[in-house]
């Protein structure tokens, strides 16, 4: 059997696609992905075996191909990075295909995090964005609230399914139904990020009540405060 990557091309600008991701797709023969992550590489995907997909007909597509491959090179790519909310994908694709060779990216939670100027080492990261039970996510949303961390986040757009959706103005809902005093609560909410239509809301948690925003969000919750190395001068100092 031939070659199969699963490649991260990242949030959405072609200026966030790692050399490495352009070069295996400059060298593959087919591609299957979303509509929005090929939007992303059209350029670099040009004259490609291309396979546009959804959720609902993604196994198909996988399917046909599986027999046809022989030794030639399939490449799935992810939006953002493939090791953050693509797990239930990349596991399915191992099924099929045995061996699959994954290629990081970068994704809109480091983005995010770097324009809010929130350090991901000191900071949860919560991704919502997954069709298995989100309650004990819930919770470990509001304990990382709790304990004082900064929170980087990607929502949950489900709109066929209202028990199920889980955006901005649903967790805004969620946390000061649990207690939590939103109107203080600093947020910011980015759609699209990286790309020409770009949006930033920035604002308290209570304002998000209400407010709709498309299925390519991520929040921060910036609880962060500057502790510089000039805080440990016991490093350097006798």
């Amino acid at each position: 059997m031939g070659k199969v990557f699963a490649v991260g091309v990242g949030p959405g600008s072609p200026k966030y696609v790692t050399e490495i991701v352009k070069e295996i797709l400059q060298n593959c023969d087919i591609i299957i992905g979303y509509k929005y992550t090929l939007k992303t590489i059209e350029k670099l995907i040009e004259g490609k075996e291309i396979y546009e997909i959804t959720m609902n007909d993604q196994e198909k597509s996988y399917q046909k191909i599986l027999p046809e491959l022989g030794d030639r090179t399939l490449v799935i790519p992810f939006t953002g990075d493939v090791n953050f909310s693509e797990s239930e994908v990349v596991d399915r694709l191992i099924e099929i295909f045995g061996e699959v060779e994954i290629i990081p990216g970068i994704s809109s939670i480091q983005v995010a995090a770097s324009r809010t100027k929130v350090p991901l080492d000191k900071s949860k990261v919560i991704t919502m964005h997954v069709t298995t039970p989100i309650e004990d996510k819930k919770l470990e949303l509001q304990k990382a609230l709790i304990d004082g961390f900064s929170v980087v986040l990607v929502p949950r757009p489900w709109p066929k399914q209202p028990d199920k959706h889980f955006m901005p103005s649903e967790i805004a809902i969620y946390l000061r139904e649990n207690g939590f005093d939103t109107a203080k609560m600093k947020v910011h909410v980015f759609e699209s990020i990286t790309n020409e239509n770009e949006t930033n809301f920035e604002g308290n948690v209570k304002d998000l009540e209400g407010k709709e925003f498309s299925d390519l969000s991520v929040m921060v919750f910036n609880q962060a405060s500057l502790d510089s190395y000039m805080n440990y001068r016991w490093q350097w100092e006798n």
